[in-house]
């Protein structure tokens, strides 16, 4: 009997929810008469597409309440409402998520209150029957579970009107990945431009700076070799110097555009490289792909290769990650994993330092580029920083093997 009462009262509560969402769907009818009267006199038109958002979040709380009634989300499929005014009245009229809602505020003002009055009328026979029934002929309670039918059923109608038809979740599916292909592609414009400045900036103020010296010697040499050979011989080893050090900002450059240690021995033999050269005590693991160090020590080659735009970008992830950690986490040991997985290639990054990294638009530039070098690819990058450590990146791109 009492956990009855106890499951009878649950139900009242969800019941009693219904209801006052019933009375603010009554409310949203003069909401919606008064943005009808305004739209139509045109001046109030920018009042429509904030009308239709107000009742999108009151159908999202019905969901919510229904889904932790019943244990089951209910999807939601809506079109976002963006861009100009006239795109905003146009996509909030024509979305098949508004005509959903509109029909469930109506049934909601019906069944909401009825289901809630039932409810109350129940309450003192079910109380009486079900005492008698458990009290005297030892039975289990009979009409106190049909309160909890009540809330069963409101639950019932209410995933039956809010669940989106397929058409509409295909549609609100492609409309959000559009926005999330828009985003990505915006942030690899901006990385692509970063990456040119780079370049440039590289270029101008390294090798340039050392060609223009280079021939300004080259050109002093010439005028001193006829009276002073020996003058024009010391500018000519400066010179050579010079063309050395152009060359190796050269190969600087290059080698942050694409790394040709990738080409000559994967990703696993430039990882490892990249360990090594780190400062760090780096253990680098490595699972189902292929593996230059093996292959060079004469044991068969096994594994995969990712496709080079992958490898590039795990590549630079892998560089990002020990180079924060070699400068601002004052860890002395860190581990690299690299795995294949059923359609991605997976990166782990870890070290032992002090944690405190930034996620999210808080991120320092390299965290920023690291992301959105991994969006443009439609891979995923999660950062897990307490303070005191340790620093975890894990990131997955989509790769066809």
């Amino acid at each position: 009997m009492r956990d009855a009462i106890k499951e009878a009262a649950r139900a009242s509560l969800h019941l009693l929810g219904g209801a006052v969402i019933a009375i603010l769907c009554h409310l949203m009818v003069g909401v919606a008469l008064f943005t009808a009267c305004l739209t139509v006199t045109v001046i109030g038109a920018g009042v429509l597409p904030e009308s239709v958002l107000l009742l999108r979040r009151l159908a999202g709380r019905e969901r919510r309440r229904t889904a932790a009634r019943t244990g089951e989300p209910i999807p939601e499929a809506y079109l976002p409402i963006e861009g100009p005014l006239p795109e905003r009245v146009r996509t909030a009229v024509t979305d098949p998520g508004t005509v959903r809602d509109v029909v469930w505020a109506g049934a909601q003002l019906l069944y909401g209150m009825v289901l809630w009055y039932a409810s109350l009328v129940l309450w003192v026979p079910a109380l009486l029957v079900d005492g008698v029934v458990t009290g005297l002929a030892g039975r289990r309670p009979v009409a106190l579970p049909l309160i909890g039918r009540l809330a069963g059923l409101s639950a019932d109608w209410s995933r039956t009107l809010l669940t989106p038809a397929p058409s509409a979740a295909r549609d609100a599916a492609l409309a959000a990945r559009i926005e999330q292909l828009t985003a990505t592609r915006a942030g690899a414009v901006a990385a692509h431009g970063a990456e040119l400045r780079r370049i440039e900036r590289d270029l101008h103020d390294g090798a340039q700076a050392r060609l223009v010296a280079l021939s300004m010697r080259i050109g002093l040499a010439r005028r001193a070799y006829d009276s002073d050979p020996a003058a024009a011989r010391a500018l000519l080893d400066d010179a050579q110097t010079q063309a050395e050090e152009a060359l190796a900002e050269l190969r600087h450059v290059v080698r942050g555009i694409h790394p040709p240690i990738l080409t000559d021995r994967g990703l696993t033999g430039a990882v490892r490289a990249l360990a090594a050269s780190s400062g760090l005590e780096v253990e680098v693991s490595v699972t189902g792909l292929a593996d230059h160090a093996d292959h060079a020590a004469g044991a068969p080659a096994g594994g995969f290769r990712a496709p080079a735009a992958v490898e590039a970008a795990a590549y630079f992830v892998v560089a990002e990650a020990l180079t924060n950690a070699a400068k601002h986490s004052g860890a002395a040991r860190a581990s690299v994993a690299l795995s294949r997985a059923p359609g991605a290639l997976r990166v782990r990054v870890a070290d032992e330092g002090r944690g405190g990294a930034e996620a999210g638009e808080r991120a320092g530039s390299g965290l920023t580029g690291m992301r959105r070098r991994v969006a443009a690819l439609d891979g995923t990058v999660g950062l897990t920083s307490p303070e005191g450590g340790p620093t975890v990146i894990e990131v997955e791109l989509p790769c066809v093997w």
